[in-house]
């Protein structure tokens, strides 16, 4: 294997591979491993990033007394393991196999349990499950950026009535609008995505500047409120990095809104010494790994696994950060309240950072480390009181 530069990290961080960890050599960040014997915090990032991506607020919860470990997940960065084909093992990237990863990786380090899996984007889900399937093992979860509705619902009193069809009719409706469009998860599922960003014509770094500004709150049309249902007509108010024009892919769609040499330049939460790091993996690797993980959930092959759970509750404390400016709270209509209303039933807080879009963590990692342990803190003195009872 060839050598792979060092990351850039604070001298708090270290980086590490921890082999058989469920097929994978898993690499990790870690902070907070000089003292034997604390408790454990997990932080799982989403698309497309990186374990990198906790840099910011690893150091403040490592000081605070946790152990942190910040895993690459399936699919990116330097864990080694995972099938790059489009045509490989899908099933691996299931979301029952990434709590699995995480349990593995837990148990490795010789956890029976963690204060907290803290997940972002589609990090938040798999923290989600893990929260709910072994709730014994991750005692509370953090939610960030992508709220947890609850597992999918069985079909319920359906001996006496018609089926209903399968498929969802909103792709149909999308691309029958006066200005065409189509969803991005589905767009990611697609074989050609992967180079059409991995091949991009401005190349991975300047796709991913664009790509990650667009979503942030540096972009000022980000202005997210709720919509009212999953219709074409509701969702194409999103903007085009969630519902796309039909005819432009991902790196044409971002190429757009590509900010100018002054912005990129006042840029601290992503300064282009930091986004070289990001570029030179998915450089490495492409974007295939991350993106199979889209394709488990719109193919619906998987859906039936999940039906186990449901009717289950995440009942361990629970919290949901998002920044304000980020639209991927409010991107499937109903979610966001239907965490806070039936898929948790201990949720101690919903918090929307000023200032801050989809890049939370990194774009205002102080207010997010307050809110982290803010949360902490109480559940903590919730299974205290608990426990006194």
């Amino acid at each position: 294997m060839p050598t792979l530069p060092e990351i850039p990290l604070p001298a708090t961080i270290r980086s590490r591979t921890i082999d058989n960890i469920n097929g994978l050599r898993m690499h990790v960040l870690e902070a907070g491993f000089e003292t034997p014997g604390r408790p454990c915090l997990l932080l799982l990032h989403g698309f497309p990033e990186l374990a990198y991506s906790w840099r910011k607020v690893m150091p403040s919860l490592a000081q605070a007394g946790y152990h942190v470990i910040a895993p690459d997940q399936r699919g990116y960065g330097r864990t080694t393991g995972w099938d790059p084909n489009y045509d490989g093992d899908l099933a691996s990237f299931r979301l029952t196999n990434l709590v699995r990863d995480a349990l593995g990786l837990v148990s490795a380090f010789g956890y029976a349990s963690v204060d907290a899996v803290i997940g972002h984007d589609f990090g938040s889900s798999v923290a989600a499950w893990c929260a709910l399937i072994r709730p014994d093992v991750f005692r509370s979860v953090v939610m960030m950026s992508a709220p947890f509705g609850g597992p999918p619902s069985l079909p319920f009193n359906t001996v006496h009535e018609p089926a209903k069809p399968a498929d969802d009719p909103i792709h149909r409706e999308l691309a029958a609008l006066p200005r065409p469009r189509k969803h991005y998860q589905w767009y990611y599922s697609t074989r050609g995505a992967n180079n059409d960003m991995h091949r991009a014509p401005q190349g991975v770094h300047d796709f991913l500047r664009a790509y990650y500004h667009h979503k942030s709150a540096d972009w000022k049309a980000n202005q997210p409120y709720p919509l009212k249902s999953w219709t074409a007509e509701e969702i194409a108010k999103l903007p085009t990095y969630y519902v796309m024009d039909l005819a432009k892919d991902m790196a044409a769609t971002v190429a757009k809104e590509m900010p100018s040499a002054a912005q990129i330049a006042a840029n601290k939460w992503l300064p282009d010494s930091e986004l070289a790091f990001y570029s030179a993996e998915y450089e490495r690797n492409g974007f295939q790994g991350g993106l199979q993980w889209y394709r488990c959930g719109t193919s619906g092959a998987f859906v039936p696994e999940l039906q186990i759970w449901s009717g289950r509750t995440i009942d361990v404390p629970s919290a949901f950060i998002s920044g304000k400016q980020d639209w991927g709270t409010y991107q499937r209509p109903g979610v966001y309240e239907a965490m806070q209303s039936k898929a948790c039933t201990n949720m101690i807080g919903c918090h929307l950072v000023d200032g801050a879009g989809h890049w939370v963590q990194q774009e205002q990692p102080g207010e997010v480390t307050r809110l982290l342990m803010q949360f902490l803190q109480q559940a903590k003195d919730n299974a205290e009181t608990k426990a006194s009872q």
